[in-house]
């Protein structure tokens, strides 16, 4: 999907999530110093949104809090059954953890919660008339892809391409 100007944001939006999770994983904080810790990072991105006129982000976290509570608590419930194996790669841990269809369903949850997610935090954005027929389009394109993206990864951790 060819997103022009937004193509920036959304990189950064998504390394904003990524600096969310892996301090999920890291800290073993409680979801509320959690939510929290997400609060902040999301303050930084927003500060930084001044640099793209054609945005305005005014996060409503009652619409988006409730969906980032069940995905973090996915989240830590995940990476503390896959750190109980005895640490020789995420390939053993997720083989050692789970059956190829439970990592499937596992991963396929978090993506679909996080798609859940960027579509209740589409309430909280302003876009410039032109651009705003894309959230529509970037959440079904996220809904879509989440099932195939769980496939591919678990077929990766799982299947014939993992042997090698």
């Amino acid at each position: 999907m060819p997103l022009g100007p937004l193509e920036r944001l959304l990189a950064a939006n998504v390394e904003k999530e990524v600096r969310k999770d892996a301090f999920a994983i890291q800290s073993g904080s409680s979801i509320d110093k959690l939510l929290a810790h997400a609060r902040e990072i999301d303050r930084e991105f927003v500060a930084r949104l001044e640099r793209f006129p054609l945005v305005r982000l005014h996060i409503r976290y009652e619409d988006i809090e409730p969906i980032r509570r069940r995905r973090m608590e996915r989240l830590l419930e995940a990476a503390a059954r896959l750190l109980q194996a005895q640490w020789r790669g995420i390939r053993h841990a997720a083989r050692a953890c789970y059956s190829e269809s439970e990592f499937e369903a596992m991963l396929g949850e978090h993506l679909r919660l996080y798609a859940a997610e960027v579509h209740a935090l589409n309430r909280s954005v302003r876009l410039a008339a032109l651009i705003a027929p894309l959230r529509e389009r970037l959440r079904k394109a996220m809904e879509e892809r989440a099932d195939a993206l769980a496939r591919e990864v678990a077929d990766l951790l799982y299947g014939s391409s993992a042997m090698r």
